[in-house]
C-alpha cells in the first residue's frame, strides 16, 4: 500500500513541475500469465520478514499481491504478471497485487528506474510516442480530479495530470497518468482463450526512488492494483460495464500455482462476511480465535488499533500477525501439548523447534471466526514450515512490531493457501472456502446464462526460473447485458 504524507499536496505539485519537464523533452474474460518471483532460490527468513515488513508499511499507509502460487514461507515468493500494453502491443512484468489501487509502470523519461532484472525477464519502459492507442491525462479530466480530491493546485488543463505514491519504508513512484489498451487473453471456452483487450488508466513512472530504482536487482516494470478504490484496474473496467466489481484468487499452498478470476463464481461456493466500511483495505471483523477444541479468551476490540478497524486480509503477505494479547496465549495453547518441546528462536523473531512425528496429528488446528458465522480454519502442515532441519510457526507478535504495524491483525498467504477467496465489491463482501485450487472452478457468463470452466495452469517460461511455481492468473471477466461496443 502506499502513503499519503500530510504534504501530499505540495509534494504532488513538485512532482508535477519535474514531470511536466520530462514530458516535454470492450474487457471481457482474460489469462495473464504469473510468474513467482523467488522460484528455485533460497531466501533467508531475514529476506521473509523484510518482506513483509515492507509489505505492511504499505499497507498501513492506505493507498495501495503478489497473486498466484505457492505462498509457503518456505518458499518465499512474490508473484507477477504479464501483460502487454499499447498498439503494437509491449510486455510488461508487474506485481499482482490486492492491496494496490494503481497500476503503473515504468517510463522511458526515467532515470532512477531499472534496466535489467535478476528474475531472468526482459524490463521494458513506456514510451507514450511508441503507442498509437497512447494518450496523456490532462489535470482538468474527470480521472484527476477523482483522485486527487478536485482540481490540484497549479495543474493547468493543458497539463498532464501527475501522481506521486510514497512507500512507508521510503520507497516512492512519480510521473503522470496515460491511457492505453491492456491486452490480455479472453476466456472465450471451458479452459480456451482468445485474445482481447481493454483501455485503462495507468501511471507512468518517470521518477522511482528506494526499493523501486535501479539498485533493486529483483525488479519488475510496476504494479499491477487490485485494490478498493475507484482508480484500481478493476474498478475502471466495471465502471465501463464489461465486467462486474467481482474477483477471486486460489493459491495452491501444495504444488504452486493457482487462479484468479475476475466474475460470479458459481462453483465453488462460498460463505461470505460483509467488509468494515471506511477502511481502504479488505478488513473484516474477527469474533473468535479456536485453538483445538479451546476458544481463547478475548474481546473483539483487541483487533483494533487505532483508526484501523477488524482484520486485514492480505495475500501479498506471506505470514499472519496477530496482536500481542492474543499472540501470547495463542502460541501457548498450540504448544500446550508438548509441554517437553524444546523451543528455540531463529534469526530473532522465528520461533522452532524439532519434531519429526506427523504434525496434523501433533499440533491442533486453528479456526478463526468472523462475522455471519464465516470461518477460516488453518491446518498445522500450513502454520508450520521447515527451516535448517526445524519446523518454525508462521504466526507472528504484530506487538513486537513497528509503532505504525503495532497489534495490527493481518492474515496473509499463510492462512489464506488452498482456499478460494471471493472479493464481491458490489456487495461489499469477502468470503472463501477450503478448496483444491490446482483443480478448476466455475464463473457464470450473466449476459448468456452459460458456465464456463477456469482451471489451473503451469506454463514453460524461457526465463531463469523453476517451473513449479509459474501459474496461468485466470482474469475471467463476466460479461453484464450490453451488447458488445
Amino acid at each position: 500500500m502506499f502513503l499519503r504524507i500530510s504534504s501530499y499536496y505540495s509534494l504532488l505539485l513538485i512532482t508535477f513541475l519535474v514531470v511536466s519537464s520530462a514530458i516535454s523533452s470492450a474487457f471481457s474474460w482474460g489469462v495473464f500469465n504469473v510468474k513467482y518471483k523467488f522460484a528455485g532460490r533460497q531466501r533467508s527468513l531475514f529476506d521473509l520478514r523484510d518482506h513483509d515488513s515492507r509489505r505492511q508499511l504499505r499497507i498501513l499507509a492506505g493507498v495501495d499481491l503478489p497473486l498466484g502460487g505457492s505462498g509457503r514461507p518456505d518458499g518465499l515468493g512474490l508473484y507477477y504478471a504479464k501483460i502487454g500494453i499499447g498498439t503494437p502491443s509491449k510486455d510488461y512484468y508487474v506485481q499482482v497485487d490486492t492491496g494496490s489501487d494503481l497500476m503503473w509502470v515504468n517510463c522511458i523519461q526515467c532515470k532512477e528506474c531499472p534496466k535489467r532484472s535478476s528474475l531472468g525477464i526482459d524490463l521494458t519502459l513506456y514510451n507514450i510516442k511508441d503507442s498509437a492507442t497512447g494518450k496523456l491525462v490532462s489535470c482538468d479530466q474527470e480521472f484527476c480530479y477523482a483522485i486527487n480530491g478536485g482540481p490540484l493546485v497549479g495543474c493547468m488543463a493543458n497539463q498532464s495530470c501527475p501522481y506521486l505514491e510514497i512507500y512507508g519504508d521510503g520507497s516512492s513512484t512519480a510521473g503522470y497518468f496515460v491511457e492505453d489498451i491492456v491486452l490480455y487473453d479472453r476466456v472465450s471456452g471451458d479452459l480456451e482463450t482468445s485474445s482481447a483487450n481493454g483501455s485503462v488508466i495507468f501511471g507512468c513512472g518517470a521518477t522511482q526512488s528506494g526499493n523501486l530504482d535501479s539498485s533493486n536487482e529483483e525488479a519488475l516494470d510496476g504494479i499491477l492494483g487490485f485494490g478498493k478504490s475507484n482508480s484500481s484496474m478493476i474498478s475502471q473496467l466495471a465502471s465501463s460495464g464489461n465486467v462486474k466489481k467481482i474477483f477471486a484468487h486460489c493459491l495452491d499452498g501444495v504444488n504452486g500455482g493457482g487462479i484468479f478470476a475476475i466474475g460470479h463464481v458459481v462453483q465453488p461456493k462460498v460463505n461470505m462476511t460483509p467488509l468494515v466500511s471506511n477502511q481502504p483495505h479488505y478488513n473484516v471483523n474477527m469474533t473468535a480465535i479456536q485453538v483445538g477444541h479451546d476458544f481463547l479468551n478475548f474481546t473483539a476490540d483487541l483487533f483494533e488499533s487505532g483508526d484501523r478497524k477488524g482484520t486485514i486480509i492480505d495475500s501479498g503477505t506471506t505470514l499472519a500477525y496477530l496482536p500481542e494479547m492474543v499472540y501470547e496465549p495463542f502460541v501457548s495453547k498450540i504448544f500446550s501439548q508438548h509441554p517437553y518441546l524444546k523451543l528455540q528462536t531463529v534469526q530473532d523473531d522465528y520461533t522452532c523447534f524439532q519434531y519429526s512425528e506427523s504434525l496434523d496429528e501433533g499440533f491442533p488446528n486453528v479456526t478463526f471466526h468472523f462475522e455471519n458465522s464465516v470461518i477460516l480454519k488453518v491446518y498445522p502442515h500450513e502454520y508450520l514450515f521447515p527451516f535448517n532441519g526445524l519446523w518454525c510457526i508462521g504466526w507472528q507478535n504484530s506487538g513486537m512490531q513497528s509503532r505504525d504495524r503495532k497489534n495490527m491483525t493481518l492474515l496473509g498467504d499463510l492462512v489464506l493457501s488452498n482456499k478460494l477467496v471471493l472479493y464481491d465489491l458490489e456487495n461489499q463482501a469477502i468470503g472463501w472456502t477450503e478448496y483444491n485450487c490446482s483443480s478448476s472452478i466455475q464463473v457464470l457468463d450473466e449476459r448468456t446464462g452459460t458456465v464456463h470452466l477456469v482451471g489451473s495452469h503451469y506454463i514453460s517460461s524461457a526465463c531463469r526460473l523453476n517451473t513449479q511455481f509459474i501459474i496461468i492468473l485466470i482474469l475471467l471477466a463476466t460479461l453484464l447485458h450490453y451488447p458488445d461496443c
